[in-house]
């Protein structure tokens, strides 16, 4: 067959690819993204959808609009206001079908072949693999503890001139870091001196263990005047609810939102109206905080654990920071004591014993770092976390 040629920008994703790996018994795995199963709410999101169906299973199991349930719409302008975004109005926003729509969109709307485009290095694999589907050419910002370097950023914006740049700024998927308040203000003045379109992906921003993180540059865009003009928000109910619900949204200036919207009408219509309304009965129930807090209480446990552990049995061998919200630990390999330093080698040597994660090389649009790799603490017990490190420590 006759594919068409964007499909030789892009591969498989190197994280699905893995999984076929983890069919052995017994593996310890550290790889997937998802938040545990066991924390869902299952009887509230039970009730919810109990209650869309009695309230109105008309409109529940129907087709809808495509800019999304109207009264998902408003409780997901609510969620932002109460998180500092004082000025989101349901109307300035989109449902989609997870965040990753709201990714695709973004691609399908902003990006003509050849257009350059920054991204943090590293960053979500699935971005990478999304934005050259449409043909970008990706440039790698360089990351530290307090996210994206930006005296670099801006160098590569002024050399460059990007039709965006893509971050994210809380608990970064895979680096967990945290852009600083002072970093974020700095962005959203870079968005406005070089006119260029930042996307703010937030799919973990709630997953705070101890001390909110700062506000998100949403919430952070009236103090920079003209700033909201180029800025694009992505939010998520996946890592927080259920990503099965598949419910996302997009946040954009009014032409981009439009746009946005009628491509999102090719796609599918509409995400699933019965998904909807279930989140928005969920929302408006009240139950969100009380989940939230019961979830970042048991992963900062499980990332606490994790980073004792690594500290324990890996020693000076690897380097990384620890964790102050989100599913990940990014770590790299030192090769101290005359250790192992590849990310991809350390890999298969832990799957021999019984333990799975992902190297980082993939997560790199370009000048991948191959001593970088990443673990989930977010689906194993503090034992099997325990149990876990030790046979990572056997594969050295």
């Amino acid at each position: 067959m006759q594919f068409a040629e964007r499909l030789n920008n892009v591969e498989t994703s190197a994280i699905r690819e893995l999984f076929k790996l983890l069919g052995k018994p017994g593996i310890i795995s550290f790889a997937g993204g998802f938040p545990d199963s066991a924390m869902f709410d299952v009887e509230g999101i039970r009730e919810a959808s109990n209650k869309a169906l009695d309230e109105e299973p008309g409109a529940a199991l129907q087709y809808g609009a495509t800019e999304g349930y109207q009264p998902l719409r408003e409780q997901l302008a609510a969620f932002m206001q109460a998180k500092g975004a004082l000025d989101v109005a349901s109307d300035q926003l989109i449902v989609t079908t997870g965040s990753q729509q709201a990714l695709d969109l973004l691609g399908k709307t902003m990006i003509s072949p050849g257009d350059k485009v920054i991204v943090e290095g590293p960053t979500f694999l699935a971005t990478i693999q999304c934005f050259r589907l449409y043909g970008a050419q990706l440039i790698s910002a360089p990351v530290d503890g307090n996210g994206v370097d930006t005296d670099k950023l801006e160098q590569l914006i002024a050399e460059h001139k990007p039709k965006l740049v893509y971050l994210i700024p809380t608990f970064g998927n895979p680096s967990g870091a945290m852009l600083s308040l002072e970093r974020r203000k700095r962005v959203l003045e870079l968005a406005v001196k070089y006119q260029t379109l930042v996307v703010e992906d937030d799919p973990y921003g709630d997953l705070y263990f101890g001390e909110a993180p700062p506000p998100s540059m949403l919430a952070l865009s009236p103090q920079v005047p003209g700033s909201r003009a180029w800025l694009a928000h992505c939010g998520s109910l996946s890592k927080v609810l259920s990503p099965g619900l598949r419910v996302g949204w997009l946040i954009a200036p009014p032409e981009l939102l439009a746009k946005a919207t009628m491509c999102k009408q090719f796609s599918d219509a509409h995400t699933s109206t019965f998904a909807q309304a279930t989140a928005a009965q969920y929302l408006k129930a009240g139950r969100m905080p009380a989940t939230l807090a019961h979830v970042r209480q048991v992963y900062a446990a499980r990332a606490t654990a994790m980073g004792n552990a690594l500290r324990k049995e890996l020693g000076d061998a690897i380097d990384f920071v620890q964790p102050q919200g989100g599913l990940f630990v990014w770590a790299r390999l030192t090769g101290a004591g005359g250790k192992i330093r590849d990310g991809g080698e350390f890999a298969k040597r832990a799957i021999e014993k019984g333990v799975a994660f992902v190297p980082g090389v993939p997560f790199y649009a370009a000048d991948a770092d191959a001593s970088t790799f990443r673990l989930s603490f977010a689906t194993a017990d503090v034992a099997r976390i325990e149990e876990g490190i030790s046979r990572l420590a056997q594969a050295l």
